[in-house]
């Protein structure tokens, strides 16, 4: 009867948390992060040739994190000559949408991200870093939209305290890795 008792309680022990563990990894969002959902997988792009200079790709990837409460983005350009990763996240003190973005060419930047529309969002960030910033460039603007399976960016930087024009990419789903070098 002792062992039946036991096995019965094991057997409620396990399921229990077996349940737990599907509920906290079942691949579902927030309810702040839940914008985020559909952009999660790999993304491809190939920006458009400017004044001879080289055509640059671009891989991304959009993964949900930290049990939901986060998205994480990384993204590799010409296949890892540089890189970056994002962690944005619902800022409950701010009420916004925060996030970190750290990079392999030694510069990093923090904003907050506004939700504009069901499928786009405008990121304000400010540069921290040697490297970007003796390029003149101090803060970042982006419009991303999805739609149709697509994600277009438009991205502007403010250089030597003037906006730049903004720079068009649009992404495709893709079955590409992320690379680093």
């Amino acid at each position: 009867m002792k062992l039946k008792s036991i096995s019965l309680y094991l057997f409620l022990f396990v399921t229990s948390f077996i349940t737990y563990a599907n509920e906290s990894t079942d691949g579902q969002f927030s309810k702040e992060m839940a914008f985020f959902a559909p952009y999660v997988g790999s993304w491809y792009s190939v920006f458009e040739e400017k004044d001879g200079k080289p055509v640059v790709s671009d891989v991304t990837q959009w993964q949900r994190a930290l049990n939901g409460k986060a998205l994480k983005t990384i993204h590799s350009v010409n296949n890892g000559s540089y890189g970056g990763e994002s962690i944005i996240f619902w800022d409950k003190k701010k009420q916004k949408y925060v996030f970190y973005y750290f990079t392999t060419a030694d510069f990093m930047t923090q904003g907050e991200l506004e939700i504009l529309s069901e499928n786009s969002f405008v990121a304000y960030e400010d540069v921290e870093g040697e490297s970007a910033m003796s390029k003149g460039i101090t803060k970042v603007r982006s419009i991303s939209t999805l739609s149709q399976e697509q994600i277009t960016v438009a991205t502007s930087y403010l250089k030597h305290g003037e906006w730049t024009e903004p720079a068009k990419r649009t992404y495709t789903r893709t079955d590409k890795k992320v690379k680093f070098k």
